[in-house]
Order: C-alpha cells, then structure tokens, then sequence
C-alpha cells in the first residue's frame, strides 16, 4: 500500500499538473474538514477478508454525518448527498491472489 500511496501522490504532484496539491493523510489521522476541504479523494486499503480496512471503516463511519451523508426516506443519498456531491475519487483496493491455496 505504501508503494500505491507514494505513486499516486507523485503522479498527482506532478509539476505539468498545475493547481493540484496532494494530501496524503492515514485513515486514521483524516478528518470531516479534511473530506470538506478537498477537491477531490483518493483511497486506498488492503483488502482484508474481502473488506476494506478497519481504519478505512472507522473513517467512513465517523465522518459520514459531518460531510452531509445523511440518508434520504428511501435510505439513500439521493439529493441528500451534501458538499461533497459530484467530487470526483477514486478507490485503490490492494489484495493479494494466491493461486496455491487450496480449500477443502
């Protein structure tokens, strides 16, 4: 993940791109404001168990309500998505395929 990170960032702080700063922060470190204060999102995680990280999770989870994910009747985002609607993002899921693994 680490490598992924590194190169992402790089490729974002490219000099050729003008107006763009990248912000690497930890899952765990990242905030509400953070999300606000972002044009645009980048995520990556391991996939544990065929899941995000539990950082990643505990991210979403704490800063859903602050960045306007409050849920429409229907239970989706709808028009309820908030600031943060339309922002573009991407999402880096790193997991490993062992082709030797045998299940019984």
């Amino acid at each position: 993940m680490r490598a992924l990170l590194d190169s992402v960032v790089a490729g974002a702080s490219d000099p050729e791109i003008v107006g763009v700063e990248a912000v690497a922060k930890s899952a765990l470190e990242a905030t509400a404001d953070d999300v606000l204060t972002a044009d645009g999102y980048i995520l990556g995680t391991p996939a544990n168990f065929g899941y995000m990280s539990g950082a990643l999770k505990h991210f979403f989870d704490s800063t859903f309500l602050q960045v306007g994910g409050a849920l429409d009747p229907s239970g989706g985002a709808g028009e309820s998505a908030g600031e943060t609607q339309g922002r573009p993002f991407g999402l880096v899921v790193h997991g490993r395929y062992d082709s030797t693994a045998r299940t019984a």
